[in-house]
């Protein structure tokens, strides 16, 4: 058991410190080319989308901007270039999320069949703040125990 936790614990040093040496490659550029993607399919016309479930949208929303919290956290709190932004990274993401989410949401009012949506703010926000809770909790699992820079 112990043995196991060990391994898990290293585990989680390597993928922390590779994360750190390797920001552009494996955080910023899939984080611009997700963000891009989540913007193309956001014009997408909603007549274009086809709907299996009822609210299957709140879904899509929540998933999308719980992938895009945890990129965009993780962007933040490894960039080195500003020590205000990596400090505060999962509140300026957070702050983020929310700005965006509402943009996206006035942005649909200019698409074909699509509409600004409250809920579906709230589902981007909530998704975000679920991805930023993820990297939040490897965050401090790894510096609590570790003390890594």
């Amino acid at each position: 058991m112990i043995k196991s936790r060990m391994q898990s614990n290293s585990f989680l040093i390597r993928l922390y410190k590779y994360f750190g040496s390797h920001t552009i490659t494996l955080i910023i550029i899939p984080l611009i080319v997700y963000w891009i993607t989540l913007f193309i399919l956001t014009t997408i016309p909603a007549d274009n989308i086809p709907r299996l479930f009822k609210n299957q949208d709140k879904y899509e929303h929540f998933i999308a901007y719980c992938g895009l919290g945890i990129l965009l956290s993780l962007a933040l709190y490894f960039q080195k270039k500003f020590k205000l932004i990596s400090s505060y990274a999962f509140l300026f993401a957070l702050l983020f999320i929310f700005a965006y989410g509402a943009l996206d949401e006035l942005h649909q009012l200019f698409v074909p069949g699509r509409y600004c949506d409250f809920y579906d703010w709230l589902a981007d926000s909530s998704g975000g703040i679920i991805g930023i809770g993820i990297i939040f909790l490897f965050v401090k699992k790894i510096s609590k125990k570790y003390l890594i820079d």
